[in-house]
C-alpha cells in the first residue's frame, strides 16, 4: 500500500493482550500465548500479559489502532474450542462466557471504552474454552493445543491489522 508520492503508509499501531492468571489453570492461556508470541511479533508490536485489573486495559490500548486480546472462556461445548470474535462484524456477548475473577472482565471494558469512545478502532478477541481453572493446576492439554493454533492465527491477525486500510469499511 502506498501513500502520496509512491511512498509506503505507515503501518497502524496494533498491541496484543494476553488476560489470565498464570496460577489458575486454563486461566493462564492467554499468558501462554503472550509469552509465546514474544519475540515473534514485528519489533513494533507490543505484547503482554495482563492479570488483576481489567480497567487498566483502557489506558494500555490508549493511542492503538488495533488490539487483538487473548483471553479463557468458560467451557461452552468443547474445552480448547477457539472463538475468535472480530467486533467490527460481531459483538463481544457475556455469551461466550470469558473467566473473571475481577469485579469488571473484558465484556464490561469493551463496553465501558466504547460508550466513552476510548477503544481501538479495531478489536479481534480469541476465546478459548477451557476446562480447569483451580489455583495450582496447570493447562489441560486441548488448551495447551488451542494455545499454539491462537498464537500462530493472532500472527497473521498483527500482519493483516498492520497494513489495513485505516478507511472504514461501514464507510464505504
Amino acid at each position: 500500500m502506498t501513500g502520496t508520492g509512491g511512498q509506503a503508509a505507515a503501518p497502524r499501531k496494533v498491541l496484543v493482550i494476553g488476560l489470565g492468571n498464570p496460577d489458575r489453570g486454563d486461566d493462564a492461556v492467554g499468558a501462554i500465548v503472550a509469552q509465546d508470541l514474544g519475540g515473534r511479533l514485528p519489533a513494533d508490536v507490543p505484547v503482554f500479559a495482563r492479570r488483576g485489573d481489567m480497567l487498566s486495559l483502557i489506558e494500555d490500548w490508549a493511542g492503538f489502532d488495533a488490539l487483538v486480546c487473548v483471553d479463557a472462556a468458560a467451557p461452552l461445548g468443547d474445552p480448547g474450542r477457539i472463538h475468535r470474535i472480530d467486533l467490527r462484524a460481531s459483538t463481544l456477548t457475556k455469551q461466550i462466557s470469558l473467566t473473571s475473577s475481577h469485579g469488571l472482565g473484558l465484556v464490561e471494558v469493551i463496553e465501558l471504552a466504547s460508550a466513552l469512545h476510548l477503544e481501538p478502532r479495531e478489536i479481534i478477541v480469541y476465546a478459548i474454552e477451557g476446562a480447569s481453572f483451580d489455583n495450582g493446576t496447570a493447562l489441560t492439554p486441548a488448551v495447551a493445543t488451542a494455545a499454539r493454533v491462537v498464537a500462530d492465527r493472532v500472527l497473521a491477525d498483527v500482519g493483516r491489522l498492520q497494513y489495513a486500510s485505516m478507511v472504514d469499511v461501514s464507510d464505504a
